[in-house]
Parts: structure tokens; C-alpha cells; sequence
């Protein structure tokens, strides 16, 4: 399968967004934003995943 370094830094960063991250996510916590916090993460990761689906069809289609 070919692949280039658009796909590849997508799916690294859905990887990363996944990866539950306490540090981060206790200094939400912290500051009263959690909801907040977890909400943008929500949008990113759909966000990246249209993008990386996207990406990987324009790969197949040429």
C-alpha cells in the first residue's frame, strides 16, 4: 500500500489526540474546563478523521 507523510502525520496525531494524556487532562480538570477540554478533543479527532479519509481516497484514486 503506498502512503505519503500527510497520512502518515494524520494518523500519528489521532493517535496521539487518543491517547488519554492525565497531565493534560488533570490541568483542565484544574481550571474547570473539562467539558470544555473533552468537547474540542471530540471535534479534532472527527475533524482529522475526515481529513485522513479524504487523503487516503485521493491516494487509491491516483
Amino acid at each position: 500500500m503506498k502512503t505519503n507523510p500527510k497520512i502518515d502525520s494524520l494518523q500519528l496525531m489521532l493517535t496521539d489526540l487518543r491517547t488519554r494524556n492525565e497531565h493534560i487532562r488533570h490541568k483542565a480538570a484544574f481550571k474547570g474546563c473539562q467539558p470544555e477540554f473533552q468537547s474540542l478533543v471530540t471535534k479534532l479527532i472527527s475533524q482529522l478523521e475526515q481529513e485522513l479519509t479524504s487523503e487516503k481516497k485521493l491516494l487509491r484514486d491516483n
